[in-house]
């Protein structure tokens, strides 16, 4: 094997700096420090440079220690092994919480990446937890010419419950740069990370878990024992970086449990999960399909619109309700737009840009910098404030072919944006008020919902008073919205502090669809302005709130499609009603039964084929209409019709009033 050389002498480099590292950490002198254990506040005495979380977690109790997956130290996460380094704040966490799940899965990625270089002596670039959708973990890795197919992934399996067999402790070091190039020398891609960390970047961390030495910020679990229960579930293709003109590399995705129990309920919601994805769904129910002519930019047929149309519907009426003006904007920029916003710095790659008359322009990514534009266009007085610009434009980001999935990570989108600009003081009713909206719809939507306070980073911008006075308005609307929270520090956007909201579906996933943050930069940049209260000509410079209730209209679609599990309720569905005769003498009454529904303004068919009433209503219900309407001789006499609720077996006869009744109140609940 190509790494039977390489992987000892990793190991030889990492135990040598380890050696070093830890007779000038026993040189220093172990004074005694107070160590406070959060939340409940007990202090325990501890030795500096001597004591660890794991040495304060057995003494607090057996179950404890035996459980604690990671610690956090004055905000920073702590390897459980890692000696403390002065007085501090403790806390422990364990795979009940986000910080230990997510420690647990970055810890099996190890696991996962030590079986993949041990088995085919490939080159591992990176590893992460993967929460996009919950839970899990991967491991991208470059193999040259082989292609991993589904039997690898058992060899994989085995190899990796060897590692956790073998209760191998993960183990830190810190490196400087040179040491971490000479450590990785034989793998171009870690060389590559490397050599992109910041200048400032002084110290680098490195891992070791049995024979795997990684490049990894960390913490990680105590040792891999904790791992009782791994799994490979599937291998992609990916590009190096996303560009596909770098090195195609396969990712192995896994997942991981602490007990058996809990890996089995995982793999039974990914089976089921199969069954309802979007892009089957949508191709059974003909809502949408993609073209080869325009990848990542999918074709809405007339059914999906009919949901597209309703889920817009939905937040204008809300609109109305809720004090925002929606306006247009338009789709393509001059480059000197983004360049004043910080997009062209930051985000070119990510834009489709191209040239006009000797000019560069690009179509936009996002809708904020225009909005800027439109707060700039005249001078607005503090009694216009807050003012709530709403936008449904159409977006354009350019996405890695490799990276677009159906209709969660696409190039062309529309989504439910708006800019609030408004003076500080008004930030905590403004966001509240955007809680409350997202509350209203989720619910709707029959979504729960976390929230998350990310507050000021290292590298931020604005003055501190700012930013605290924004994270306090903040705290204030959390609690005065009543939903438990929790902090999330350092955390937030260079440009202002956010709170983030994760949804989760029927399914028990999570995603990322709302989004509520407030901006110093932007005005800043822009240099938007407004007549302050008070004398005259003071100006004050507007806060800035971005926020989205779907976020990517294509995305929830799609989150939607597979919550309600193709399932969709009668106030958003394309196929509200069917019209069914019994024969062709009924079929003119269906025909005035269907007219009648379809200028009330519902979605309504009738099926004049020539099959058995039983097999009209068989296909109806595959088809997921929600109401199917019998008409036969009886009703065509009676001006009545048998209604059939999809999922209900008994049918009822109604008149066709009562039957609208019901349409309309099944409609205005939701709105």
């Amino acid at each position: 094997m190509v790494l039977d050389s390489v992987i000892p002498k990793r190991i030889k480099l990492f135990e040598a700096i380890q050696a070093e590292q830890l007779a000038q950490r026993q040189a220093l002198p172990s004074d005694p420090i107070k160590i406070t254990i959060l939340p409940d506040g007990k202090v325990k005495d501890g030795k500096k440079w001597v004591t660890s979380p794991l040495d304060v977690a057995k003494e607090v109790s057996k179950r404890l220690a035996s459980n604690a997956l990671v610690a956090e130290v004055n905000g920073v996460l702590w390897d459980m092994s890692r000696p403390l380094e002065g007085d501090c704040e403790l806390k422990l966490f364990t795979f009940d919480s986000d910080e230990g799940r997510d420690t647990f899965w970055h810890s099996s990625a190890h696991i996962l990446g030590q079986a993949l270089e041990g088995l085919y002596g490939c080159k591992l670039c990176i590893g992460p937890c993967h929460t996009s959708r919950g839970e899990g973990f991967y491991y991208d890795a470059f193999y040259g010419d082989l292609g991993l197919k589904d039997e690898h992934l058992k060899q994989i399996e085995s190899e990796a419950d060897k590692a956790v067999k073998a209760k191998q402790p993960f183990e830190r070091i810190q490196v400087s740069r040179d040491q971490a190039l000479e450590i990785f020398s034989d793998n171009r891609f870690k060389v590559e990370i490397i050599n992109d960390l910041p200048a400032d970047d002084k110290t680098i961390t490195v891992y070791r878990c049995g024979s795997l030495v990684d490049l990894c910020c960390g913490p990680h679990i105590p040792n891999t024992s904790f791992v009782k229960a791994f799994a490979c579930v599937n291998a992609s293709s990916v590009y190096w970086r996303g560009n596909k003109d770098r090195e195609s590399l396969q990712r192995v995705y896994g997942v991981s449990y602490p007990d058996k129990k809990g890996l089995q309920l995982n793999l039974q919601r990914r089976e089921e999960a199969k069954k309802y994805d979007h892009r089957l769904l949508g191709t059974k129910q003909e809502l949408f399909f993609s073209h080869p002519l325009s990848p990542g930019s999918w074709f809405f047929l007339p059914n999906g619109t009919r949901i597209y149309n309703k889920l817009m519907e939905f937040i204008k009426n809300q609109y109305r309700e809720r004090g925002y003006q929606e306006v247009m904007s338009p789709n393509m920029y001059n480059m000197q737009l983004w360049e004043t916003s910080g997009h062209a710095a930051n985000y070119k790659e990510n834009m489709f840009v191209f040239e006009i008359e000797k000019q560069e322009f690009g179509l936009k990514p996002m809708n904020c910098p225009g909005h800027c534009l439109m707060f700039q266009h005249r001078v607005h007085s503090y009694r216009e404030l807050p003012l709530r610009l709403a936008d449904f434009g159409v977006l354009h980001r350019n996405e890695a072919s490799g990276a677009l999935t159906g209709l969660t990570r696409v190039r062309r989108f529309q989504q439910d944006d708006a800019h609030i600009f408004c003076r500080e003081s008004q930030i905590k009713d403004e966001v509240k008020g955007v809680l409350d909206f997202i509350q209203y719809a989720y619910n709707i939507f029959g979504f729960t919902f976390d929230l998350k306070l990310s507050t000021r980073p290292e590298k931020y911008l604005g003055g501190i008073e700012t930013w605290e006075k924004a994270e306090a308005a903040l705290t204030d609307a959390l609690n005065e919205f009543g939903k438990p929270w929790q902090i999330n520090k350092g955390d937030g956007a260079f440009y202002g502090p956010k709170i983030d909201i994760s949804v989760s579906d029927a399914l028990n996933r999570k995603f990322q669809c709302a989004t509520l943050q407030l901006d110093f930069q932007l005005p800043a940049r822009f240099e938007l302005y407004y007549s302050a209260e008070g004398e005259e000509g003071k100006r004050e410079a507007p806060v800035m709130i971005h926020r989205a209730i779907l976020g990517s209209v294509e995305r929830m679609f799609a989150i939607l499609l597979e919550h309600y599990k193709g399932k969709w309720p009668f106030w958003l569905s394309p196929r509200q009603a069917i019209v069914c005769p019994v024969s062709d003498k009924s079929q003119p009454y269906a025909q005035q039964v269907r007219d009648k529904i379809f200028q009330s303004g519902y979605c309504v068919d009738v099926d004049t084929s020539d099959r058995t009433i039983q097999k009209k209503v068989r296909e109806a219900q595959m088809a997921q209409y929600n109401y199917i309407l019998v008409v036969g001789e009886e009703e065509v006499k009676t001006g009545q019709v048998s209604v059939r609720v999809r999922d209900k077996g008994a049918s009822t006869v109604m008149n066709m009033d009562s039957l609208l009744k019901q349409f309309k109140d099944k409609v205005e609940a939701f709105h």
